[in-house]
């Protein structure tokens, strides 16, 4: 008796235990994961590699692994080609790095620069566009005669 009261205790308290960490899904996994051989995002990929590796992921989720052991499970099978996301550590830091750094230097070169480009057209503006050379006074009756000719 008093061992199938610790079975059923058992069996309601196993449940309970693994509340606390999530419960990984195939759809989940397949987001973050790629297939090896197309270089495809597993969710969509269709060849026979994906069909195995949905297969394998399906097999870990069964024996109740959570998310990040499905992944490191992924990786021991078939190496770090697989996750969708390079690890944050050593070379592959940069991936996470650069993108941002390039685009600090872009607008800290901007704000340098705009306010120079400003300042130097400025001036450019200011000379009137009637500026040119000046035109002497029977091409300028010739012209005024010829615009009223044409003008109207």
């Amino acid at each position: 008796m008093a061992a199938l009261a610790l079975l059923v205790v058992g069996a309601i308290a196993a449940p309970a235990a693994g509340a606390g960490t999530p419960r990984a899904s195939l759809t989940d996994v397949e987001q973050d994961v790629m297939c090896v051989s197309c270089r495809e995002p597993l969710a969509v990929a269709e060849s026979p590699q994906a069909v195995a590796e949905r297969n394998y992921v399906k097999q870990l989720i069964a024996q109740g692994l959570t998310k990040p052991q499905i992944e490191q499970a992924l990786v021991a099978q078939y190496g770090p080609a697989v996750l969708g996301r390079p690890p944050a550590h050593g070379f592959n830091l940069t991936v996470y790095i650069l993108p941002p750094a390039i685009l600090a230097v872009g607008i800290a070169i901007l704000a340098f620069t705009l306010p120079r480009w400003r300042r130097r057209s400025r001036p450019a503006a200011a000379t009137p566009a009637a500026a040119g050379p000046k035109m002497n006074p029977s091409d300028a009756r010739r012209l005024e005669d010829e615009l009223n000719r044409y003008g109207g």
